[in-house]
């Protein structure tokens, strides 16, 4: 089938997740994380996202941010900075104003003069999508941004995948979701989208039962994998 729709995750995949931590280790405020900003960052994403799993499993689900404070605040106690308040505070603020990788606003641009429908497919709130996507300044080349918010589990759920058909009105091969987390493209192509791996990081593919139809090392070629998907 012809690819119709574009769907991208959010966090690592469009914005950049680290940048938060290396904005705040280039401040005089915080020498500290000169030479560790880069391990903060890390643990704090590892930690975001397996607090996601543990709550969907367990049907104790809350909103993005807190598990984005929850995550931030095991990484820095791990760290041995979790009595620096005012660094827990900056790195907060900074995650509501992350940078979008650099191919990103020309990527969704060329899609969109494409013709083909764009969004994002996040476990961010709407509040912090919104934020991000003003930030980065790509409100004009997105039709919506779809957050776990409407149905209350987080991804990689069925019926956050769900959301897509239920906006846009595709079948599932028409869709080409984009995510830089390889379980969540791997998840993604067992619910029956096309899907890119987006692997900026070279990492191995997840031991799946599906695997990515696609991987790259960043977004520039989405337009020719929609073209000729």
């Amino acid at each position: 089938m012809t690819i119709k729709t574009c769907i991208f995750d959010a966090y690592g995949t469009l914005f950049d997740v680290a940048a938060a931590a290396r904005q705040a280790a280039a401040e005089p405020e915080f020498p500290q994380l000169s030479d560790s900003w880069a391990t903060l960052a890390q643990t704090w994403r590892l930690k975001q996202l397996q607090y996601t799993w543990l709550r969907a499993v367990t049907e104790a689900h809350t909103d993005f941010w807190q598990v984005t404070q929850d995550g931030l605040d095991w990484a820095l106690e791990a760290a041995g900075l979790d009595a620096q308040p005012a660094l827990r505070q900056r790195l907060l603020d900074l995650y509501w104003e992350l940078a979008a990788y650099p191919e990103v606003p020309a990527m969704l641009r060329a899609l969109k003069d494409a013709g083909y429908q764009t969004a994002i497919l996040s476990n961010g709130s709407p509040q912090m999508l919104a934020g991000a996507v003003d930030s980065a300044g790509l409100g004009d080349v997105l039709d919506d941004v779809l957050s776990v918010e409407s149905v209350g589990i987080f991804k990689p759920a069925a019926a956050v995948y769900d959301l897509v058909g239920q906006r846009f009105g595709d079948e599932r091969p028409e869709v080409l979701f984009v995510s830089s987390n390889g379980w969540d493209a791997g998840c993604a192509t067992g619910y029956g989208f096309t899907t890119a791996w987006v692997n900026r990081a070279d990492e191995p593919v997840d031991r799946l039962p599906w695997r990515p139809a696609h991987v790259l090392s960043d977004l520039t070629p989405i337009p020719d994998i929609a073209a000729n998907a």
